[in-house]
Parts: structure tokens; sequence; C-alpha cells
């Protein structure tokens, strides 16, 4: 059978063989994760198309399957004026190939229209095929390479063949996916074989310079690969901590009645602190090894190719264990009202395991750990960054888990560690100090509070970032010119510890989707901002509006997360809240 798009779907029911068109084999390459294909011609608008409204999938496919197709323009049976109209409209980016922006005709190079570009060798095909991936707009690139000239000479005969046949179809009532195959072969009977030689040549033709492209491609792939390994292996970051998929019901009434059924929406997204934070890197351009446990089952392979942008390498699939799910049921203004969660996977990540990517923690210049894997995990990174002086970031993912790495003296080795204020309070009661029972409602005592329980921590932690919800985030560590030194000493002198208090960003109620990832973009952000060097009060900027794109997504982790949706310069400086400067005792 001939397959175009909308054949897929039976002839895979049925079993059935067939013969992929230029659509279907573009589905099929992109699915593959093939960029690049070479073809003889390309459909588009049949004669007459604008009556008949006779378009050929192949022109919508393009429009939305981003695929770079190399071939020899459309086929010169069809209206090549209004296809090339049809595929501005689409959104495709169309090119010749060579020194002319002429557009070829098939069987001919010179068609009477031209392309709205040129690239004139491989390099320039593949520098343009690789603009048109890398910005993510989901459209295919059309390369046109005209007919060698040698075999264009029976153009002109076979386009009075090609006259002749197309007479001869609306003589004969023939239509629709019909008429294609009869002009090739009755073309082919009235040119004595002329075509179907043009026809061989033009496809080698194609073939080798699409072949040539790919090469090219592939090259500047290596070596943008190169730069972005050079660049970023002075900052490599290790995450280890928890993965799982995430039901979120959110309900569409003012408050939620337990034991009766609520009007509201559910959705499934996919999180875990440590792949939330991972995520957030890895949209940031940090791409960190993540290192977590998943069961072998539908949920994980959902994961997987959900996190497809993400090093997952170090992520293990167990046979017979169940991946983490975690339901939120959170209120219409956003609010956490309920939780649940499976998460006894995460105790499946153990130092052993762990211990498999020692080589990539003692090279990485953070390593940051979340609170779902087991204590004996935090010990055993805890320990080798006491030894090797590796810098640990602790994001205690909850009141009850914050109290892990406090169990011993592992905390000491902690640089960072990022808890909201119930999670500190946890902290410092697992070290015998005295916390309040109830936690202050105005920000003026959260803030006072927020620093005294900090002040005990930062004897040996360098840096904390207290998060205080809609109140902001509150950094305390060492003072150094006005603000909090983010990058650690070398050296074990004397500190002056100050804070500062960076107040939330405004998110409407009616705007928040879902408040899981806010956090964990935060720090995320926070952490990309750190390892590329920036100042500490664009660290922090960055991380709040990672955090206000989370709220306003319904995944964890924003989609529209960038670097440039995440730079603080581009946001006006009267809309930033003044921050407020803090001593610390």
């Amino acid at each position: 059978m001939k397959v175009s798009r909308r054949d897929l779907p039976y002839v895979v029911s049925q079993g059935l063989s067939g013969g992929t068109t230029v659509s279907a084999t573009m589905i099929a390459a992109h699915r593959a994760g093939i960029p690049v294909f070479v073809t003889g011609g390309i459909g588009g608008v049949h004669r007459d198309g604008q009556n008949s409204l006779d378009i050929s999938a192949d022109l919508t496919e393009l429009g939305r399957t981003p695929i770079a197709v190399v071939s020899a323009g459309v086929k010169s049976i069809l209206d090549i004026g209004r296809t090339l109209e049809y595929l501005e409209t689409q959104g495709v980016c169309v090119a010749t190939y060579g020194p002319s922006k002429e557009f070829p005709a098939f069987f001919s190079p010179s068609s009477g229209f031209t392309s709205p570009y040129q690239v004139c060798n491989p390099d320039k095909a593949a520098e343009l095929i690789e603009s048109a991936l890398s910005l993510g707009v989901q459209s295919g690139v059309l390369i046109a390479v005209p007919i060698p000239e040698e075999h264009a000479a029976a153009g002109q005969q076979i386009e009075e063949a090609i006259q002749t046949a197309l007479e001869e179809t609306s003589a004969k009532s023939i239509r629709g996916r019909d008429v294609t195959p009869y002009i090739l072969q009755r073309v082919n009977e009235l040119t004595k074989g002329k075509s179907l030689h043009a026809n061989v040549a033009l496809v080698v033709n194609n073939a080798e310079v699409g072949s040539h492209i790919c090469c090219a491609l592939t090259a500047r792939s290596n070596k943008s690969k190169s730069k972005s390994h050079s660049q970023t292996s002075h900052s490599h970051i290790v995450v280890i901590g928890g993965i799982n998929v995430d039901f979120i019901a959110k309900g569409k009434s003012k408050s939620l009645e337990f034991g009766r059924t609520n009007p509201g929406s559910v959705c499934q997204s996919y999180g875990g602190v440590g792949r939330n934070i991972s995520d957030c890197l890895s949209r940031l351009g940090r791409q960190p090894l993540f290192i977590s446990a998943t069961g072998r089952d539908s949920h994980s392979e959902a994961v997987f190719n959900h996190c497809r942008h993400m090093n997952t390498s170090g992520v293990t699939r167990l046979e017979g264990a169940s991946t983490a799910t975690y339901c939120a049921v959170i209120t219409e203004s956003g609010e956490l009202s309920l939780g649940l969660g499976d998460m006894d996977i995460h105790q499946q990540i153990t130092p052993q395991y762990v211990s498999r990517f020692k080589e990539q923690l003692l090279s990485s210049t953070l390593v940051c750990l979340d609170g779902n894997i087991p204590v004996s995990t935090i010990r055993y990174v805890c320990s080798m960054a006491k030894e090797h002086n590796i810098n640990v970031w602790y994001e205690p993912t909850d009141s009850e888990k914050a109290c892990k790495p406090f169990l011993s003296d592992a905390w000491k080795s902690l640089a960072y560690t990022s808890p909201n204020l119930a999670e500190l309070c946890t902290m410092n009661k697992t070290l015998g100090l005295q916390t309040p029972e109830v936690l202050p409602s105005s920000l003026e005592q959260l803030l006072s509070l927020a620093v005294a329980l900090s002040r005990p921590l930062l004897e040996h932690i360098h840096c904390l970032v207290v998060t205080l919800g809609a109140d902001g985030v509150l950094v305390c560590g060492e003072h150094q010119a006005g603000s909090v030194r983010l990058q650690p000493r070398k050296d074990k002198k004397k500190r002056k510890l100050c804070a500062v208090h960076y107040p939330a960003l405004k998110v409407a109620a009616r705007e928040t989707m879902n408040v899981s990832g806010a956090g964990d973009s935060l720090t995320g952000a926070l952490m990309a901002g750190m390892v590329q060097g920036q100042d500490t009060d664009t660290c922090v900027r960055m991380g709040l509006l990672a955090a206000r794109l989370s709220l306003a997504s319904p995944h964890p982790i924003a989609h529209v997360l960038t670097a440039h949706s995440v730079d603080p310069h581009r946001v006006p400086h009267n809309s930033w809240p003044p921050p407020r400067f803090l001593w610390i005792d």
C-alpha cells in the first residue's frame, strides 16, 4: 500500500506492508532520531488544486515535523507556484542547493520560480538545518537540488509527455492517489524510458548531496558538543535523588471537603526533587549527571521518554520494582492540601550503586543530594566530600527528611542547603537546639527566626538558602561587598555573617497551576547561576524567575524554561522588590 500519515494507523493495525510517502517517512525518521532524509521529489499542490483542494500531505508534514528533506524540488506534474506559496503558509524554510536561487522542477533545473533562500555547499546547508533544529520551531526544511545538467536535456520532451498524460487522466477520470502513478508510468512510455533514466539520475544525485550535507551536519554537531564539553567540564554537576510520576489534582472550589468527590482537574507530570533540579539545570544548559532509580514498568517508560533532554545515564531500572509515584491534592489557590507518595524505590539509591560514579563525583564542582535518598548514601557522599573537598548541596525535600545529614557529623561536610522554615526547625531540633512549637505569622518574625536558626548551621555550612514561600527567600552566609558570598572559600578563616531577604515575584492565585516544583526551580536556577560565576543577586533572581514560571505551569519545571527566560536583566529594574540586608551576630 501507498502509506501517508493518514494510512499509518490502518496499515499498522492490520499488519500490512506499505511504501511510505514523504510525510510518513518524515514521521518515521523523526521518531527514530534521524534529522535528514533524501527522496526524489516531494508532493505538492496539484494542478487545478485551487478547485479540487488536492494538496499533498507532504506539505503539511513539512510544516509540523522538524526534519530536513533533500529532494529535486516538487514533481513537475504539480502546480509549483502554489506549492511554494503553501510551503510558506506552513512555515517551511525552502532553499535551493547550488549557485542559483532558481527552484528546480524535478526533471528540469528551472521552474520559472525562485526559492526564498539558497545554500551553495554542504556546510551552508548543514548550518541552515542545525539552526532550524536548534530553534525548536517544529517545522521542516526543504533543500531543493537541481537535476544534473547532463540529464536535464530531456526535460522539454518529458514536460510535453507530462501534459499529454495530464490530459489523459482528465479524460479517463483518474483521480486522487492514482494520478501520480499513472502519469509517471505513462510519461515513461511516451519518452521511451528517458524519464526513468532522468529519475534515477536525480535520485542518485540527491543521495550524494544529502550524504555530504549529513557529514557536514555531524561535523558541526561534534564540534558543538566538544565546545560545550570544554565550557562545562569545569562546572560539572551531579544530582542524586528521586524521580517520580506525579498526579496533580487541583480543586475548583474555594475549599475541599474530605469524604466526598470535589470538582477539579487532574493532570499527570513528572517530578521527584532530584529529577526536578536536574531538569531545571538541563533546560538552563548545564546538563548534570542524574543518579536515581526506577522500576522497569510503564511509568518508567513514560519518565524516560519525557526526560530525553536530560543525562539519565545514572538512572538504574530495576526489575520487579515500582517507579515512584506521587499524588498531590491542591486547593483552588494552589496550596497543598494532601500528598500521597509511593517512594520505596528511592531506597535502592544505595552507596554501592552511587560508588559506580565515583570518578564523576570526584571531578564535579557541585553535588546535589535530595532528602529522598537513604541516610547511608548521604553519609557516603559527605565523607567523600570531606576527603576530596567537594561542594555538596542538600535539598531536604520535607520536614521529616530534613534531619538525615544531621543524624551524624555528615552535615558538617555540606557546603549548601536549601530548607524551608519548617525543615530548618527540624535540622536544629535534630542537633538538640531549641526551636519554636509554632511558626510566627508576620514577615519580621519569620526573618528573625530564620536568621536565628541559620546561625548554628553556618558554623560549618557555607551558605543557607531559606525558602519562605510567598514571602520569598532568605540567603544566609559570609558577608561580601554588601551581599552574601556564594562561592566557598578554600581557607577556613573566621567569617562575618549576614543575610539578604529577596521578596518573591507575585503570581495571581488564578494563574497558579502547580506548587510542587517552585522550590526546585529556584534551587536549580540558582545553582546554574553559581556555576556560571554570576553574582549572588543575579543567581537569586534567576531562581525567583524560574519559580514564577513553575507556579504558572502544570509541570514542576516549566517547559518554557530557558536561560533567556530567567535572565534578570530582561526584567525592568523597578519591577524587582528591593532586597533587605540583615547582619547575623
